[in-house]
């Protein structure tokens, strides 16, 4: 699949300066076939960790590899020809300091083909996302609840649940676009505090269970076409492919045992004579 043409592609400065204006549409995307179709309607595509999850069932997205995320980003690049097509910096890749993660931003820029990537963390990784910025890496943060901490938020929690957490809240999200941030994702939290960081920080922020008050909104795939079995609960599934795909294959399984699959019209060669 070819992404010549002549549409241009959206840069993160694009995403930038639509901060206050027109609603940001994003989705994760793991493969090529489905970043081409979503490519028609969609601002950016996160090439995400959650692909961990999603694609390769593990239980949290810690054992995805900078490997991993190469090869799947390089697929949703070549997908699509419009979106900016962001690559999650996976756990362990970038956390140790900002040299290292350079070298790991670096080598997913150069082998996918992306326009930017995303990494977790707020204060604590603003020096990171600073010297990444300023060595020409565009970088797309993420506060709130961060995946790559499950272990140390006690679980897949929302966060800011009392306000009395909100100003630690807000101080990461300031640290993150006053770093060089064009965008900071906001992950699971209340409306109210949502609204308070939209308010708070000059650049977008991309809600995913943070309600309809941020500046863009991204979910999972597999979880708005109603692919995977459990979804979080602020979720709609605009799909119900599972079912869909569950049809087709219980059809298919049914007309090899029929004897009725191939038709005669998709075979090769010559019939059997009668």
């Amino acid at each position: 699949m070819s992404n010549q043409g002549s549409v241009s592609r959206l840069t993160s400065v694009d995403i930038r300066a639509r901060k206050g204006g027109a609603p940001i549409v994003s989705l994760t995307a793991y493969s090529a076939n489905i970043a081409a179709i979503a490519d028609n309607h969609v601002d950016f595509l996160l090439v995400g960790d959650s692909v961990g999850m999603v694609v390769h069932g593990f239980e949290s997205t810690l054992p995805v590899s900078l490997e991993m995320m190469i090869m799947h980003g390089a697929a949703v690049v070549r997908g699509t020809r419009r979106a900016l097509v962001v690559v999650d910096l996976p756990f362990g890749s970038y956390e140790e300091s900002p040299q290292i993660a350079f070298r790991s931003a670096a080598r997913i820029m150069r082998e996918t083909g992306c326009g930017a990537v995303k990494l977790e963390g707020g204060r604590h990784m603003a020096e990171t996302i600073r010297y990444l910025v300023e060595r020409g890496i565009p970088v797309m943060g993420h506060v709130g609840l961060t995946p790559q901490s499950v272990n140390t938020l006690g679980g897949f929690r929302a966060q800011g649940r009392t306000e009395d957490q909100w100003n630690t809240i807000e101080a990461d999200a300031k640290a993150v676009s006053d770093a060089g941030a064009f965008a900071i994702v906001l992950e699971a939290m209340a409306e109210p505090l949502a609204a308070r960081l939209t308010k708070a920080v000059p650049v977008p922020t991309i809600g995913i269970g943070a309600s309809s008050a941020c500046d863009g909104q991204i979910l999972v795939m597999d979880d708005m076409l109603g692919i995977t079995a459990r979804v979080p609960k602020f979720v709609k599934q605009f799909g119900q492919i599972g079912q869909a795909i569950d049809r087709a294959i219980a059809d298919y399984a049914e007309s090899v045992r029929n004897r009725s699959f191939p038709a005669p019209e998709h075979t090769y060669g010559m019939k059997l004579k009668s």
